[in-house]
């Protein structure tokens, strides 16, 4: 799933393409919804981006939104969806299908492009299990996901992060996957969080020391910066397999952790997984792998 750090490098790419510094913006040519349920709103038409310029590319906790002529193109990825881009589009429209194409933005060519090609990109989204979504608004809190969204990570001092912390009713690794209490980290980064902060996933927030509660901001920042630094400058095409690179304990069930060579361990959930490091991060004691939040004894 694309979490904060890669929907930055989509918009840092799309908005150098879209809202260059030396040239005029891209002017929205055409857009074609492939999959009827992918898009979410109906009050505002697909049609009135046609004809404007892209005035804005942004980014709310994993929201990814395109602004033009007032109107903002808002999408979220969800677990398998992405943004593939092309400089020279084939012509003409797609049909609707039952592939892996949700939807295609075309931009006008630019008036230096003698062979009228038109760039744009395709939302793509594999497996059968469809999240991703679309919405077209006038007002961003419009879209439930992003009114609902807590404040972005980075706006989040240690005062605060603390606080939210303390009065968290749970499992650590829940406070920081809820988009509500802060927006933008996901699975695999909470994952990496933990484990950069020598926590068990399962740990209860509230009950966290002051220490803990210091190494876990830290590792916040650390990790997420990390990450960002590593997705800046590279191609939408370039984003997924970047990440997977650099992941040192998610996705690495029965691997050696980096830290300390002991084998990293899986929890499976009914929809989803959480890896960690026993040595590392729960005092060498193996996580049941069930939803309880109890350690094998």
């Amino acid at each position: 799933m694309p979490e904060m750090p890669e929907v930055q490098g989509l918009v840092d790419f799309l908005r150098a393409k879209l809202v260059p510094r030396d040239a005029p913006s891209a002017v929205v040519a055409d857009v074609e919804v492939l999959s009827f349920a992918v898009l979410k709103t109906a009050a505002v038409p697909l049609s009135t981006l046609i004809g404007q310029s892209v005035s804005a590319v942004e980014r709310r906790g994993k929201f990814l939104v395109i602004t033009a002529g007032g109107v903002h193109l808002v999408m979220h990825l969800a677990r398998a969806g992405w943004l593939r881009w092309s400089d020279a589009l084939k012509p003409g429209r797609l049909r609707p299908g039952k592939g892996r194409m949700a939807l295609r933005m075309r931009f006008a060519a630019g008036a230096d492009d003698d062979g009228g090609a038109e760039p744009g990109f395709d939302l793509t989204e594999a497996g059968t299990r469809k999240s991703l979504a679309v919405y077209v608004v006038r007002d961003l809190q419009d879209v439930p996901g992003i009114a609902r969204l807590g404040p972005e990570v980075f706006d989040v001092d240690y005062a605060a992060f603390a606080a939210l912390v303390s009065s968290h009713r749970g499992q650590i690794k829940g406070l920081l996957r809820d988009q509500s209490v802060i927006a933008g980290i996901g699975n695999a980064y909470s994952d990496e969080i933990l484990h950069a902060a020598h926590l068990s996933p399962f740990a209860n927030a509230a009950k966290l020391k002051p220490e803990e509660v210091q190494r876990l901001y830290e590792a916040v920042h650390a990790t997420l910066e990390s990450a960002i630094a590593n997705a800046s400058g590279r191609p939408a095409a370039e984003l997924k397999d970047s990440k997977r690179r650099a992941l040192r304990v998610h996705a690495r069930t029965g691997e050696p952790c980096p830290v300390c060579g002991d084998t990293v361990r899986e929890v499976s959930f009914a929809d989803s997984s959480l890896q960690y490091c026993p040595t590392c991060q729960t005092g060498g004691k193996l996580l049941a792998d069930r939803r309880m939040s109890k350690l094998l004894k």
